[in-house]
C-alpha cells in the first residue's frame, strides 16, 4: 500500500497537495490582512449601559427644561470619530497628559516660595487700633501666597475689631501683597446706664477706647457689646444725621436726640437745629451751613432744616435779626462765615439737594433762612414771628412753618 502523502491525497485521505515551493498560508495572508483591517475600522467602543436612566440611555436636565438633553450616543460618535483617526487620537491623549501637568505645575508654583508675600502694604487704617490692625493683617498675610490671597482670612485676624469694616487685598506676583482697609470712624459717644462707649454712624458700638472729646452724645436705655449693632430706630437716625456732618462742624456738635419737633441736632453754642428725622442728611447739613454763614443768623435760637430748600432760622422774643450793615459776622460764633464761605455752602447745598432728589435750590430759600419778621430781599414780612409763641426753646413749629410759608 502506497503510505505517502501522495497516495493518501489520491486515495481521498485527509492530506492536501500544494504547489512545490510555495508556502501553505501563502494563498490566504493577503484575505487575512483585508479583514484585520476591516475589523480595525468597524470597531466601536463598548456602549454605556445606564439601567437606572431607562431603556432610551438619556441623561435628563430638569433645569434646562426637558427638550434640552444630552444623548449618549452622541458621545459614542464622537469617541469613534476620534478613534478611527490615529493622529487625533494620539493629539488627544497628548491633550490631556499636558492638561494634568499644567494642572499640577499651578498648584505647585502657587503655594511655593516663589510666590510667598514678604511685603505687606496696608493702607486706610488710623486711629489708636491702627498699629494693633497692622499687625494682625501682616502675620495673617505672612502666611498666604500672592497666587492664592484669602480675604476672608483677613477678616478674620481683624474681626475683635470693631472699627474694621470692611477689608480689600490684591497679590502682585512675585512677593507683594496689597491690604486696603475700610474703617467705620466713631460719630458719637453713647451714654447708657452711667458708661460711655463710642459708636458709629451704622450703628455699631466700638467700646470706649475710641472716645474723644469732640464726640456729640446720644442717650440710650442700654447699650450693647462692642460689635454689636444697636436696635434703636430713633437713635439710628441721630447716627445717620451725625455722620453726614460736614467737617467744618464736626466738632461744634454737642449732642442729638429725638424731641416733638422730630430730630434735633443742638450745637455747642446752644443753638438748637430741627432736622426731622434722617432723610437728605447732606442737604439739611448744608442748608445749616448757609444759614449760620449768613451775616443776619447772629443771635438765632433755633434753625429749622427739615426742608433743606427753605431753612428757617427763629430768634428769641423781643430780639431781631442784626442788619447786614452792623454785623460784624453772622456765623463767627458758629466757626464758620465769610461770602466766600456762604458761596461754597451754596453751591454744596445745590448740588445736595439734587444728588439727594430734593425740590427747589438754594436760591428758592430764604435770603438764608433770615426770617422772624425780617423781609427777605425786599419781599413782604415772613407769615409769623417765633418770638410771638414764648420762650427760645418754645419759639417752634409754629413760628417756623409761618415764616417758611411768608418767604414764598
Amino acid at each position: 500500500m502506497d503510505r505517502s502523502l501522495a497516495g493518501r491525497a489520491s486515495l481521498g485521505g485527509t492530506g492536501r497537495s500544494f504547489r512545490p515551493g510555495t508556502s501553505p498560508r501563502a494563498g490566504r495572508a493577503p484575505g487575512r490582512a483585508r479583514a484585520a483591517r476591516a475589523r480595525r475600522r468597524s470597531w466601536r467602543p463598548p456602549r454605556l449601559h445606564l439601567p437606572l436612566l431607562g431603556a432610551a440611555q438619556r441623561i435628563h436636565l430638569p433645569v434646562l427644561g426637558a427638550a434640552q438633553r444630552i444623548h449618549l450616543p452622541v458621545l459614542g460618535a464622537a469617541l469613534r470619530f476620534i478613534w478611527q483617526r490615529r493622529r487625533l487620537r494620539l493629539a488627544c491623549i497628548l491633550l490631556v497628559l499636558a492638561a494634568g501637568l499644567l494642572s499640577g505645575g499651578w498648584l505647585w508654583l502657587r503655594h511655593s516660595s516663589l510666590a510667598a508675600v514678604r511685603r505687606v502694604q496696608i493702607s486706610g487704617v488710623h486711629g489708636p487700633e491702627a498699629r494693633a490692625i497692622d499687625a494682625a493683617l501682616t502675620v495673617a498675610a505672612r502666611h498666604m501666597s500672592t497666587l492664592d490671597v484669602h480675604v476672608g482670612a483677613l477678616r478674620a485676624a481683624v474681626a475683635p475689631f470693631a472699627v474694621v469694616r470692611e477689608v480689600r487685598a490684591t497679590g502682585s506676583f512675585p512677593h507683594a501683597l496689597r491690604i486696603r482697609v475700610l474703617q467705620r470712624p466713631p460719630v458719637a459717644a453713647l451714654v447708657a446706664g452711667g458708661t460711655r462707649t463710642a459708636i458709629a454712624a451704622d450703628g455699631v458700638v466700638l467700646g470706649p477706647a475710641l472716645l474723644s472729646g469732640s464726640l456729640p452724645t446720644v442717650i440710650a436705655p442700654s447699650a450693647p457689646a462692642a460689635g454689636r449693632r444697636i436696635a434703636d430706630r430713633a437713635l439710628g437716625e441721630a447716627l445717620t444725621v451725625l455722620g453726614a456732618v460736614p467737617a467744618p462742624l464736626a466738632g461744634l456738635v454737642a449732642r442729638a436726640y429725638s424731641g416733638t419737633h422730630g430730630l434735633v441736632v443742638v450745637m455747642r453754642s446752644g443753638l438748637t437745629a430741627y432736622f426731622g428725622d434722617a432723610s437728605r442728611p447732606h442737604a439739611k447739613w448744608l442748608a445749616l451751613a448757609l444759614v449760620l454763614a449768613s451775616e443776619r443768623s447772629a443771635g438765632a435760637t433755633y434753625v429749622d432744616v427739615r426742608v433743606p430748600a427753605r431753612p428757617a432760622a427763629g430768634f428769641a422774643p423781643g430780639a431781631a435779626p442784626p442788619s447786614a450793615q452792623s454785623a460784624t459776622s453772622g456765623a463767627a460764633g458758629e466757626g464758620v462765615g465769610s461770602p466766600s464761605a456762604a458761596d461754597a455752602l451754596a453751591a454744596g447745598l445745590a448740588a445736595a439737594v439734587s444728588r439727594e432728589g430734593g425740590a427747589g435750590a438754594p436760591g428758592q430759600a430764604r435770603a438764608s433762612g433770615e426770617e422772624a419778621g425780617t423781609p427777605a430781599g425786599g419781599e413782604g414780612q415772613s407769615g409769623g414771628s417765633p418770638s410771638a409763641s414764648g420762650g427760645a426753646n418754645s419759639t417752634s413749629e409754629a413760628g417756623a412753618e409761618g415764616g417758611q410759608t411768608g418767604g414764598h
